[in-house]
C-alpha cells in the first residue's frame, strides 16, 4: 500500500507539473521565431564593420581592394600592421592616448566624487544654490574661442593637461554619483559613529566600497571619451609629439594629403592603402573594446540605481 500511494504522488505531481507548463499558441510561436531573427541580423548589421575591417587588415591589399562582402579573409597577412607600427606616430598617439585616459579617467572619478559626495548631505548649507550653480554649465558653455584663449594663456598650449584638464569635472557624472550616493542608507553611517567611526573611517570604509558599481560605470564613461577624443588635440595641439590615436586615424581616413601621414603610412605606390586604414581602425578601437568586458558587470547596475534616486 505505502508503495502504491507513492506512486500515486509521483503521478500526481508530474500531472502538476504538466498543468503548469503555459501552452503556446502558433501565433506566439511564430513571432518568438521573427523576433529570434531579427535580433540575429540586427546583432550581425552591429558586428559586420568591425569584423570586416578585421579581415581587411589581415588581408593582401589586392584581395581588400575588391567589392563586396568580406566575411573570410582570402589570404593572411600582417603587412599593414607591420608597416603601421613602422611609424613614430603611433608610438606617439598610444603614449598620449593611453597616458591622457589614465590620468584623465583617474583624476575626473576622483574629483566628481569629492564633489558629489558632499552634495549627497541633506544638511549641507546652500545645497541647492550651489548644485544650481554646478547644473549651469550644462546648457551654457563658453564657447571654443574663449576655451581656446583660456588654454593659451595658461601656458597650456601643446600640452598633455591641454586635453585633461577642461575634461575633469563633468556635471551630469557628478549627478549620478550623488544620486547614487544618496540611495546608500544613512543608518549605515549613524550607526559607525555611534561605534566611534570618524568622517574619513566612513568614507573609505563605508561609502567608497558601496559606490564600486558607479564608480566603475562612470571611468568607463570618462575612459571611453577620452581614448575617442580628437578634437581637443586638433585644436590644442600641434607638434607630432602630442598626437593622439584619433586624431592619426582622422588623417589617415579623411586627411589623405597630409605629409606627415602619407610619407610614412603610404605604400609603394604612394598611396594608404585599404589595408593600412583597416588597421589603423583597429589599433585606435582594440584596447578600449578589450577593457569594456571587465566594466560591464558595473554598468548597468550602477547606471540604474544613479538614475533613479534623487
Amino acid at each position: 500500500m505505502v508503495i502504491m500511494q507513492g506512486v500515486k504522488k509521483v503521478k500526481a505531481s508530474k500531472a502538476r507539473k504538466k498543468s503548469n507548463v503555459i501552452k503556446r499558441s502558433i501565433g506566439e510561436r511564430i513571432f518568438d521565431v521573427l523576433n529570434y531573427t531579427f535580433m540575429v541580423f540586427l546583432a550581425f548589421i552591429m558586428l559586420y564593420p568591425f569584423w570586416e575591417m578585421v579581415v581587411v587588415s589581415i588581408s593582401p591589399a589586392v584581395e581588400a581592394s575588391r567589392i563586396g562582402l568580406k566575411i573570410i579573409p582570402r589570404g593572411f597577412t600582417l603587412e599593414a600592421y607591420q608597416q603601421l607600427f613602422k611609424s613614430k606616430l603611433i608610438g606617439y598617439g598610444y603614449y598620449n592616448t593611453i597616458m591622457r585616459t589614465v590620468i584623465g579617467t583617474a583624476m575626473s572619478v576622483v574629483l566628481c566624487f569629492m564633489t558629489a559626495y558632499p552634495l549627497a548631505k541633506r544638511d549641507l548649507p546652500f545645497r541647492g544654490i550651489i548644485t544650481t550653480i554646478i547644473v549651469i554649465p550644462m546648457f551654457f558653455t563658453g564657447g571654443l574661442v574663449p576655451d581656446f584663449l583660456l588654454i593659451n594663456d595658461l601656458g597650456l598650449y601643446d600640452t598633455l593637461w591641454a586635453l585633461i584638464l577642461p575634461m575633469l569635472l563633468s556635471t551630469y557624472n557628478i549627478l549620478v554619483m550623488r544620486n547614487f550616493i544618496m540611495s546608500i542608507p544613512e543608518s549605515l553611517e549613524e550607526s559607525a559613529l555611534v561605534d566611534g567611526a570618524n568622517f574619513f573611517t566612513i568614507l573609505f570604509r563605508i561609502i567608497i566600497p558601496l559606490s564600486k558599481p558607479i564608480l566603475a560605470t562612470v571611468a568607463l564613461w570618462v575612459a571611453v571619451k577620452h581614448w575617442n577624443a580628437w578634437f581637443d588635440a586638433h585644436i590644442y595641439t600641434r607638434s607630432n609629439k602630442r598626437v593622439v590615436l584619433q586624431l592619426i586615424l582622422r588623417r589617415v581616413l579623411i586627411d589623405h594629403n597630409n605629409a606627415e601621414v602619407t610619407d610614412t603610412l603610404q605604400g609603394d605606390e604612394g598611396v594608404i592603402t585599404k589595408t593600412v586604414e583597416a588597421a589603423t581602425v583597429i589599433v585606435a578601437i582594440g584596447p578600449i573594446i578589450a577593457v569594456y568586458p571587465f566594466l560591464q558587470k558595473y554598468f548597468v547596475k550602477g547606471v540604474m540605481v544613479g538614475s533613479v534616486k534623487g
